[in-house]
C-alpha cells in the first residue's frame, strides 16, 4: 500500500511540474559561435544579426502565426569544452516589445567564452537548459552557429543522440570565410561537417552564410524557419491541435552548390516572403 501511495505521490507531483510549464509553440536555444576563431568585431556583427531578425517583421509573422503566438528564446555563446555562457536567459518573446527587450540584452551583454571549438559541449548545454526551463514548447530547438569544427569536449555523437533522445532537433548555420575558411575533422566543406555530425531530428537543416555581410540574411531566413515550423512532429501532449500557419509556405530546395549540403529555401509566411541569397541581400 505504502508503495502505491508513494507512486501516486510521485506521478501527482510530476503532473503538477508539468502543468506548471508554461505552453507555447517553440523553445529555442541560439547557441553561437563565440571561440577564439571569432573576434570582437565578428562577435558583435553575430549579436545584431540575432538582434535584428528577431525584432524583424518576418520573425514577428512567424511567431504570431503558431498556436499559441509565443516562443521561448535563450541565447548562448561557446567556446572551448568548459566555456558555455547564457549571454540572455529564456524570455517569453510574443510581440515587438518583447522581442525588443531581447535584443537590447543580447547587444549589450559582455563577452564570455574563450576556447576553440567545442559543438558538444554547446549542444549538451543547450539540451540541459531546454530540460531545465520553465517551459513547455510544441517543438524544442538548439541553433548551432559556427565557423570551424568539432574539436574538443564529448564525443559529437553521443551530445547530439542525447538531444535528440529528448525530442530537440539540431539546426545548424555555417559562417563560411575568404578562400573556403575551415574545413571539417575529415577535410571536408565545413556544412558537409554540420550536415553529416551536427544537425538531426525532425526537419534539421543547415543554412549557409557565404560572407560576413550575408549573415544577417542567414540568420534571419533561419529563424523564420524555425519558427514556423515546417513540418509538425507528433504533439508531446494531448492536446488534439495542429499548429496553425501563418498562411501559406512554399518551400523550394535548391540543388548542392560547390559541394556543400547548405539548403537554400523560399518561404513565404503570411504575407512576407523570406528569400533565399540570390533576390534578399
Amino acid at each position: 500500500m505504502r508503495g502505491f501511495l508513494a507512486l501516486a505521490l510521485a506521478f501527482g507531483l510530476a503532473a503538477a511540474s508539468a502543468a506548471a510549464q508554461e505552453v507555447l509553440d517553440l523553445e529555442l536555444v541560439l547557441a553561437a559561435d563565440g571561440s577564439g576563431s571569432i573576434d570582437d568585431d565578428e562577435l558583435a556583427l553575430q549579436r545584431r544579426g540575432y538582434a535584428e531578425a528577431i525584432t524583424s517583421e518576418e520573425v514577428l509573422g512567424a511567431i504570431a502565426g503558431g498556436s499559441y503566438g509565443a516562443i521561448a528564446v535563450t541565447y548562448v555563446e561557446w567556446g572551448g569544452p568548459a566555456s558555455q555562457h547564457q549571454i540572455v536567459d529564456w524570455a517569453r518573446i510574443d510581440g515587438p516589445e518583447t522581442a525588443a527587450a531581447f535584443a537590447e540584452a543580447l547587444v549589450a551583454a559582455p563577452r564570455a567564452a574563450v576556447g576553440y571549438n567545442s559543438i558538444s559541449e554547446a549542444i549538451a548545454f543547450g539540451t540541459a537548459l531546454i530540460e531545465g526551463n520553465a517551459f513547455e514548447g510544441l517543438r524544442k530547438v538548439i541553433d548551432v552557429s559556427g565557423d570551424g569544427p568539432q574539436i574538443g569536449g564529448r564525443p559529437l555523437s553521443l551530445a547530439r543522440a542525447e538531444a535528440l533522445a529528448f525530442g530537440i532537433t539540431i539546426n545548424g548555420l555555417v559562417i563560411s570565410r575568404p578562400g573556403g575558411g575551415y574545413r571539417g575533422p575529415r577535410g571536408e566543406p565545413l556544412a558537409e561537417h554540420y550536415q553529416n555530425d551536427v544537425i538531426g531530428g525532425f526537419g534539421a537543416f543547415v543554412e549557409t552564410a557565404s560572407s560576413r555581410s550575408d549573415l544577417a540574411r542567414a540568420i534571419r531566413k533561419k529563424m523564420v524557419l524555425e519558427i514556423a515550423g515546417l513540418e509538425s512532429p507528433m504533439e508531446p501532449f494531448p492536446l488534439g491541435l495542429e499548429r496553425r500557419r501563418a498562411g501559406e509556405k512554399t518551400l523550394r530546395a535548391q540543388d548542392q552548390q560547390q559541394g556543400q549540403h547548405a539548403v537554400d529555401r523560399d518561404v513565404t509566411v503570411g504575407q512576407v516572403e523570406i528569400a533565399g541569397p540570390q533576390r534578399l541581400q
